[in-house]
């Protein structure tokens, strides 16, 4: 590889990095989830970011319980709640279908850019989900078409669960509004699981991530001040969230020197020790009616 090429160069190339993520931690005697498909999907390209992208090592416990909660909520709303429909926003190379115990009539929409979708059906052409899957190669900035799928799957589900893992950051706040507003539009579409980020951590993000990602024209940006509160003026209210540090230690997968930070956020007022718990997170959303 040519030493000039960038580390990302397309932001389907995000995708690969998390799937080496889901591969380091499934490589562990200890994992909390066992992927099988993901270093094949990472490929050469997720190797190299591994060894290239900075702070790679350092970033993956939270990536490690981020996928760990997103597993927890779309297992209870489809086996609790009984969602009969998992709608999967930006899906990448998300591997849900084939490694939960997912029962077999449920439908999976996997909505993402047509390149991505095509490079994972190669490489898992000999696989089989152990429910429907159906894929939908829709860049999500075509509103019309997005509206048109939303449309479609609110009328032939009953009861859906919307997943947007590692998408919303991507998006300008307008952007997040109008999805949001166009998913609450479809009455069967009841849960929404997202990560959510912090103003503060949004700026550590950009600062470490943010010349790897202009390589793949896409940048960070989603963070609002008002936490989950912006989802409600767009028909969402915050059911449940987990904190990712906090999740952490439930799942013993803190961060480096997690110990030291703890200890200065013990010393510290509650407002900012608060401030520290919701840096980021993992929000089970419900619609408001």
């Amino acid at each position: 590889m040519s030493s000039t090429r960038p580390i990302l160069e397309n932001i389907s190339d995000t995708a690969r990095w998390v799937a080496m993520y889901r591969a380091l931690e499934s490589d562990r005697p200890d994992s909390h989830f066992h992927d099988p498909y993901a270093r094949l999907l990472a490929g050469e390209r997720g190797e190299v970011m591994a060894k290239k992208l900075p702070g790679f090592r350092f970033a993956s416990w939270p990536m490690v319980v981020r996928t760990c909660v997103f597993d927890e909520l779309v297992l209870r709303c489809v086996e609790r709640e009984g969602a009969d429909l998992v709608l999967n926003l930006a899906a990448g190379l998300d591997t849900r279908p084939y490694r939960l115990p997912l029962p077999p009539g449920l439908s999976w929409v996997e909505v993402d850019l047509p390149e991505i979708l095509q490079y994972k059906d190669e490489k898992l052409r000999n696989e089989k989900p152990h429910c429907r899957r159906e894929v939908v190669p829709l860049d999500l900035k075509e509103i019309p078409a997005r509206r048109e799928l939303f449309k479609r799957l609110g009328e032939t589900s009953k009861k859906g669960v919307v997943l947007s893992e590692g998408l919303l950051v991507y998006l300008a706040p307008g952007e997040v509004a109008a999805l949001a507003e166009d998913l609450h539009d479809q009455q069967i579409l009841r849960w929404w699981v997202i990560d959510l980020a912090s103003p503060v951590l949004l700026k550590r993000l950009q600062k470490t991530y943010g010349s790897s990602l202009a390589g793949a024209q896409a940048r960070m940006q989603f963070a609002p001040e008002e936490g989950t509160e912006f989802f409600r003026k767009h028909g969402w209210k915050e059911a449940e969230f987990r904190s990712t540090w906090e999740e952490s230690y439930r799942l013993k997968r803190q961060m480096p020197f997690a110990w030291l930070f703890r200890l200065l956020a013990h010393l510290a007022p509650p407002g900012r020790r608060e401030m520290f718990r919701k840096m980021g997170a993992i929000v089970l959303l419900e619609r408001l009616d």
